[in-house]
Parts: C-alpha cells; structure tokens; sequence
C-alpha cells in the first residue's frame, strides 16, 4: 500500500532562500519540484510512497505597511547599517547564487506585507489543490524577485492567479474581498510561530515512523536523501 506523505513547506514569499535549494532549481519550477522529480525517476522506492507539497505562511516583516517602501534602500537600511559597501556585498553574493540557480535576482523595487499574498496561497490551495498552489508560489517569487514587482499588491496577486490558470473573474472577486480567508491565514502564522518556526524555509516531511525537519535552503541531494528515507521507513 502506497504511503501518503505531507510535505508541510513554511516559506515567506519575499525570502529568497526558498528560491535556491540547489543549481536545479528555476523559477519556473516547484520549489521542491527537483528533489521530487529525481526521487520519482530514480529512486527505487519511488512507488512506495505518494508525496504532496502543501504551503504554510510565514512573515519575515509583519510589521511592514502595505504600500511599501524601496526594497534596495529598505536592506541597506535595516540589514547593513546604511552601508553601501556591505549593500553591494549583499548583492553580489545574491546574484553569485541566483546565477547558480538560473534566477536573475533584482534588487529595486519595493518590499512591503505580504499577507495578501498568502491568503492568496492558502485560499486556492484549499480549493484548487497542490498543483495551483505550486504554480502560484512560483509566480510570485518571479515577479517579486525577477520582475521588481510588488510582493502583494492586487496587480502582482492577479498576474500570478492568470499564471496558476485561476479564471480572472474568480481571482478578482477574491482579490478584491480583501477580508476573505484573513483570519485563517493569521491563525496559520499565529501556529507556525507557536510551533517554534522563526525563519524560512521551514520543512517538515512526513514519515510513517519519524517526520524529518529541513531548516534553510538545502541542496537536492539533501532534500533526495529524506525524501529516500521517508520511503525506506514507510513499509
């Protein structure tokens, strides 16, 4: 009997971390998409077990507004002490690994709260399904981090539902009810929070013996390795 494994991912959708778990990794792809895709294709106990990547909220800035601010001037600010030596530092360190990733991160734009984008997230996961979810998750870390788009603005939050295949009449209606799933999302960041998560990504790979936590962006032999193991264990 296949065993069924959760694959509970924790991520804010302004961190970029998730965006580089390896040199496989696209924005075009699931994020955990390559480590599933070799474990399906290579893996002997791949028909052991069914895996399903479902999203959780996390927010690195709870406190930032709505409208936002300049996503370069905001880092230099409050990450590197008005530094624009530690800032260029910053940025070239990050453009190294998105190169790595086949990501051509930018650095302009504006960074600001993105609860809306999660209430996006969860609500169409829930309705939808995983594969949405993914295609959601992917577009707006594309637009955020390639595109300088703002991370939650109803521009940024219909462009990435028109990506996922979500008819527009339907996302807008959503959009627009800027109450709808709210307090559900903030009931999610309240129990990841009490669940002692603190930065992202955060995953948690369900076993039938164990369940495996990946803190940080790892690489896809690492999240393989689990995802072996999780298989191995499930008889």
């Amino acid at each position: 009997m296949v065993y069924e494994s959760q694959i509970s991912f924790t991520l804010d959708t302004i961190c970029p971390w998730p965006t580089i778990p390896s040199q496989y990794t696209t924005p075009t792809n699931p994020i955990f998409q390559p480590a599933l895709q070799e474990f399906s294709s290579s893996s002997p106990q791949s028909s052991a077990v069914n895996f399903t990547v479902k999203y959780l909220p996390y927010q690195l800035y709870p406190d930032a507004s709505k409208e936002g601010e300049d996503k370069y001037e905001w880092y230099k600010k409050t990450r590197y002490d008005n530094s624009e030596e530690k800032m260029q530092m910053y940025t070239t360190l990050m453009s190294a690994y998105g190169v790595s990733a086949g990501i051509d991160y930018r650095f302009d734009g504006t960074i600001a709260n993105t609860l809306d984008a999660h209430r996006l997230i969860q609500h169409y996961q829930e309705e939808k399904g995983a594969e949405v979810a993914d295609k959601l998750v992917n577009s707006l870390y594309n637009l955020y981090f390639e595109s300088a788009q703002h991370p939650s603005s109803a521009a940024t939050l219909l462009t990435a539902a028109n990506s996922a295949g979500i008819p527009e009449a339907d996302a807008k209606a959503f959009v627009d009810d800027e109450y709808e799933g709210l307090q559900e999302v903030k009931m999610l960041i309240r129990e990841q929070a009490s669940n002692g998560v603190d930065s992202v990504p955060y995953i948690v790979v369900e076993g039938r013996r164990r369940d495996f936590t990946l803190e940080g962006a790892k690489e896809v032999a690492e999240y393989l390795k689990t995802l072996e193991q999780v298989a191995k264990e499930s008889g």
